[in-house]
């Protein structure tokens, strides 16, 4: 038995996707939803096969409960903060809008303190 085909070292092809001729060892086949097509594209055309277009062929596991949770002991057990009044532990946190001097002290005590300093450039040409 022989060799089915020739080599095609200098066959020249068309893209289906664009039209232009190119050889046909540069076009590339076209991958869908990691199905090989019968569809051949040039380098310029190509596009790999994109992770976006497998959603649903593998299942993903993403649980949000816990299994046996425990309540949040530091609530209280964090000492005291920068004021010297109770912690409020891991419950304590600095948000808002604006919240450099813009917060609401009846909600959420606001300890940020925003610091700026402006210094001389001087440029000299030589």
């Amino acid at each position: 038995m022989g060799i089915k085909f020739a080599a095609g070292r200098i066959a020249i092809s068309v893209c289906d996707r664009c039209g232009l001729q190119y050889k046909l060892s540069k076009l590339k086949v076209l991958v869908i939803r990691t199905k090989t097509t019968n569809i051949m594209v040039c380098p310029t055309c190509w596009d790999p096969d994109h992770p976006q277009n497998m959603q649903g062929m593998y299942p993903v596991v993403d649980p949000q409960a816990l299994r046996n949770p425990r309540r949040d002991n530091t609530y209280l057990v964090s000492g005291l903060n920068t004021l010297g009044h109770l912690s409020g532990g891991s419950r304590e946190i600095q948000w808002g809008w604006a919240p450099v001097g813009g917060g609401n002290p009846k909600f959420t005590p606001n300890d940020l303190l925003a610091i700026g300093q402006i210094g001389v450039v001087e440029v000299t040409i030589t």
